[in-house]
């Protein structure tokens, strides 16, 4: 659900329909900003009304970068639109070419965008790990991923693994198996 609130376009993560035993009943939620990603946390008395508004998925592929944007193609109209970086914020740097992405709309106004949740890029540059080179086994080393993206991972990760990365907090995940 989205709906409109002091000028902003909000989504509902969780509710929670409470009736005290004396009083009114209210409604406590946990709502995300759908441009800047803030999370907040609000009571609704019961009763209270809110501007409900359509929000719209709209599926884009990522097709490049060039001087500092991102060109998507909307994969209905195949309409092309250059897009600055920083509107994608901190997950831009995972974007690999052909990605599909979703462009979420209001009134075809764009508010944000959502990249996939993992996504699996190859090692490009990275140190070799050493036996014996860790303490309680739980060290790592930083690596280089195919789009410029750095990550650390562990000791036996090497140039050209292929790995999955959770975009959200830009984590090594797992080491994906490529030998068949």
């Amino acid at each position: 659900m989205a709906f409109q609130m002091e000028g902003d376009i909000w989504t509902l993560l969780e509710f929670q329909h409470v009736k005290p035993g004396k009083g009114g009943a209210f409604v406590r939620t946990k709502l995300r900003k759908v441009k800047s990603g803030q999370v907040l946390e609000k009571t609704f008395r019961s009763g209270e009304k809110i501007e409900q508004v359509s929000l719209e998925k709209v599926k884009m592929q990522f097709l490049y970068k060039q001087q500092g944007e991102a060109i998507l193609m909307d994969l209905d109209s195949y309409e092309q639109i250059h897009v600055d970086m920083s509107t994608l914020g901190g997950q831009a740097e995972f974007l690999k070419e052909d990605m599909e992405i979703i462009s979420l709309q209001v009134r075809e106004q764009v508010l944000g965008y959502e990249l996939p949740n993992f996504v699996e890029l190859q090692v490009a540059e990275t140190d070799p790990g050493e036996r014996g080179n860790t303490v309680s086994g739980g060290a790592t080393k930083a690596a280089m991923l195919e789009t410029g993206a750095s990550v650390q991972v562990p000791f036996h990760i090497n140039v050209g693994d292929v790995l999955k990365i959770d975009t959200r907090g830009g984590s090594y995940v797992e080491r994906i198996n490529t030998k068949k």
